[in-house]
């Protein structure tokens, strides 16, 4: 099955529903700049990250073993009355896998309440998995949860911590806690250096940590013509090797920005 196509329509879909929707306010306290907003989660920014994930080696697995996956990721802020939501959508695509045929895996949406605070923001709202992968490339089962996190602004500094919850509709495979941390700090000139995508995983069915990952990144804010568009590199490796999974990852990211 041939993906390139199917990426590229779904983009470019994504991309025009992205372009004609009503948009919140984006003005944010505390004079957030752009590059700082596309770092921080919490900021009401409309945007699209295509992200190309690449697992170098995994745990358990022979050394040349390795796989793909291509993940489209929109953000669209809304407003309800006085309640200000930040809506986020993760669909990868696997392109490769030892194991699995390419294909769309497990989608997850999320729906952020976000709160302004002199020190920044915090928000909380629910968090759903998908079945969209089936049984060879995801849970195949529906999971839903709260979420609940925060991020603080100190000069050129963010910093802060989201929590996800994932319980499963009718199931027993899909019962897990994420906690990801945020770090990411002003280089000037549209640099930041911080963590990586990290998200350390607790699986209720096991009682144990299925994703103990330590990562950086650095990014570059660039305008191409008017459009400001940030550009990403991450490395990821996971410690967490009870079972098949992941062991090193690299991530490279494009993320197009749609600022009011």
């Amino acid at each position: 099955m041939n993906l390139n196509p199917i990426l590229l329509c779904v983009a470019m879909a994504t991309l025009g529903w992205l372009s004609g929707m009503s948009r919140a306010d984006e003005g944010e306290p505390g004079g957030q700049s752009l590059g700082q907003a596309a770092e921080d989660p919490t900021a009401s920014l409309m945007s699209l990250q295509i992200a190309d994930w690449y697992n170098a080696s995994f745990h358990h697995l022979p050394g040349d073993e390795s796989a793909n996956t291509v993940v489209l990721r929109p953000v669209i802020p809304f407003q309800t009355g006085e309640w200000r939501h930040i809506f986020r959508a993760t669909m990868p695509f696997l392109t490769d896998h030892p194991s699995y045929d390419p294909g769309l895996s497990d989608i997850t949406l999320f729906d952020l309440v976000v709160f302004n605070e002199d020190w920044g923001r915090w928000g909380l709202g629910p968090v759903a998995l998908l079945p969209t992968g089936g049984d060879d490339r995801g849970a195949d089962e529906w999971a839903l949860g709260p979420a609940i996190g925060f991020t603080a602004r100190r000069d050129k500094l963010i910093w802060g911590l989201f929590n996800q919850n994932l319980f499963n509709i009718g199931g027993d495979k899909v019962n897990a806690s994420v906690i990801q941390p945020i770090f990411n700090f002003g280089l000037g000139e549209g640099w930041f250096v911080g963590s990586s995508e990290m998200s350390f995983a607790w699986d209720w069915e096991t009682d144990r940590w299925s994703s103990l990952p330590l990562g950086m990144k650095i990014s570059k804010m660039q305008k191409i013509g008017d459009f400001p568009v940030q550009f990403g590199l991450q490395y990821e490796h996971d410690f967490a090797d009870k079972t098949v999974g992941p062991e090193d990852t690299i991530r490279f990211t494009v993320k197009m920005l749609f600022p009011k």
